[in-house]
């Protein structure tokens, strides 16, 4: 085998994980290859579309310090890069006042000092026009959130991986990985080593494991992406700074719908449920479940006055899903230098680049930056078996 085909570290999957990855372990002076199985850019995974929410609400303390530095790291690739990726929006929540999840987000955002600001169904109209509150429900804005211009982040981080010399190869499906001291990775096209490989395939994850004697609990579901036409153009716009919205439950469900201002379609408002039906990743286009969007559609009719209740451009995304939705970053039990990111369940895209740092520090055999203990593959105990 030729020098060429020798690296430091070899991360297969070039979505949003695999490119940060990849970055900063170019950042660290560590000789990189990115492979991935399709041509890029694609949109057969998670991490295509042109918005994502950036946000610090959540009910779990340890995803809003995380997103601390998150944003000064997306801050930092946009200086680096010359280019805008975020538009501070705020994010609405919604929800019964008395539910557990409202007070959960609420609390979080209070002890942590995020900035933000609590309505009440006097002011709600005048800050939040053409939304109707529903009767019991609380609502306060997360002001530091706002839209990640998805697309443009992923080809912007693959271009800064690139100038530090990084290699990409995009249309290279991996076929074997032979764990030990050197991994030794086979491809479509060609055989690698690498001192270290990391493991950031989303819904294609377990098919890789599998080659190195691991299985995780993973479910992947398809998302149906909803875009609501707007009735009197430029009335959710986030131009007009138009917040995006999460409703924690509702008399329809008791899964959140999430909702973004009109961007990418003139007119157009992206809301979504947060749930979908469990597909292959490479048969997904024969999933074709639309009783998420009937729940749409009622939310919408009452909430959203403003939008015609009937969706004008329906597209679809990926979730790669833990048991419990929080997301897997950890080493292999048998292999330490083989490490993976996975199962970031529907809000992983806005980790991004504290995930890659994660990741590097792992294949680099670091202490990790965070406390890595809801992301370790332990939790799952007997749901996590050998594959071989």
């Amino acid at each position: 085998m030729s020098a060429s085909g020798e690296y430091d570290c070899i991360v297969i999957g070039a979505g949003v994980q695999g490119s940060f990855t990849a970055h900063q372990l170019a950042k660290r002076n560590q000789k990189t290859l990115l492979l991935e199985q399709f041509v890029l850019p694609h949109s057969r995974g998670s991490s295509h579309g042109q918005t994502r929410i950036i946000r610090k609400a959540y009910e779990q303390d340890f995803y809003t310090h995380m997103m601390e530095e998150c944003y000064e790291l997306w801050a930092q690739l946009e200086r680096e890069a010359g280019v805008k990726l975020y538009r501070q929006t705020g994010l609405l929540v919604m929800g019964p006042e008395d539910s557990r999840s409202f007070q959960l987000y609420k609390n979080t955002l209070q002890k942590n000092n995020v900035p933000m600001a609590i309505l009440n169904c006097d002011n709600f109209c005048q800050h939040i026009p053409n939304v109707n509150l529903a009767v019991g429900d609380g609502a306060f804005v997360d002001i530091t959130a706002g839209v990640l211009y998805a697309d443009r982040a992923l080809k912007t981080v693959q271009g800064q991986f690139e100038k530090l010399g990084g290699v990409i190869r995009d249309q290279e499906k991996v076929t074997d990985i032979k764990p030990g001291p050197v991994v030794t990775v086979s491809t479509s096209a060609d055989v690698y080593r690498a001192k270290s490989v990391v493991i950031t395939a989303g819904p294609w994850a377990n098919r890789l494991l599998a080659h190195t004697g691991l299985q995780l609990p993973l479910k992947v579901v398809k998302i149906n992406v909803c875009y609501w036409k707007e009735k009197i153009p430029g009335t959710y716009n986030v131009k007009q700074r138009f917040p995006c919205f999460l409703l924690t439950e509702s008399k329809e469900s008791k899964v959140h719908i999430y909702g973004l201002p009109s961007n990418e379609y003139p007119g157009l408002m992206k809301i979504c449920y947060h749930v979908g039906s469990e597909t292959d990743p490479d048969q997904r286009d024969k999933q074709t479940d639309r009783s998420d969007i009937d729940i749409l559609q009622r939310y919408i009719a009452r909430g959203f006055p403003g939008l015609v209740p009937e969706p004008a451009v329906v597209e679809s995304c990926i979730y790669t899903l833990t048991p419990d939705e929080h997301f897997v970053v950890d080493r292999h039990p048998s292999h330490s230098n083989i490490v993976f990111g996975a199962g970031f369940s529907g809000h992983g895209f806005k980790f991004g680049p504290i995930i890659g740092k994660l990741l590097c520090e792992l294949a680099l055999g670091e202490v990790p930056s965070y406390d890595l203990s809801p992301f370790q593959i332990r939790r799952f105990q007997d749901k996590t078996k050998s594959a071989l």
